[in-house]
């Protein structure tokens, strides 16, 4: 049964309940498109103060732009270039308070000031990326950190 439930003063509180709400999203959709479009959707709603958000699914070495919410973006991406490529290439997330200091930056949206990139590993492999970028500097913090990676880690199991 669907319950309506409603966020608190808490963001822990908050970001569970939109894992919740991701579960509730994608658990009966087989087709990764629609997951990782409901996705995009869900984070561009809950977040503030971000300018986009979105994914880059690996496809035959490198990164290619997926289902987003945003401006017109960057298609392809090598691994290593970039914050997007390096988190893959890593397999680390990355967390970058002023993306013009970050060495070899690509500059989707020119009013981007910040970014994470938290990247999506299935069975050992790297299947993709997360990307939400800030028009402010230092916009993410540890807790988006942690609870965006539990989303991630959520996603990639419905992800076939």
């Amino acid at each position: 049964m669907f319950k309506v439930e409603t966020y608190s003063d808490s963001r822990e509180k908050n970001y569970d309940l939109l894992i919740k709400q991701l579960k509730a999203l994608i658990e009966d959709e087989k087709n990764a498109i629609a997951n990782f479009s409901n996705a995009s959707a869900l984070l561009n709603q809950f977040l503030d103060r971000v300018n986009w958000v979105g994914f880059y699914l690996m496809e035959d070495g490198e990164l290619v732009l997926g289902p987003f919410q945003g401006l017109p973006a960057c298609v392809r991406i090598p691994l290593g270039k970039g914050v997007c490529g390096t988190a893959a290439s890593r397999k680390e997330t990355l967390r970058i308070e002023d993306v013009h200091a970050f060495p070899g930056h690509i500059a989707c949206d020119a009013a981007s000031q910040s970014e994470i990139v938290v990247p999506m590993i299935k069975d050992g492999q790297i299947i993709g990326v997360l990307d939400i970028d800030s028009p402010e500097k230092n916009r993410f913090d540890e807790l988006d950190q942690q609870k965006l990676e539990e989303f991630v880690e959520v996603l990639v199991q419905y992800i076939n």
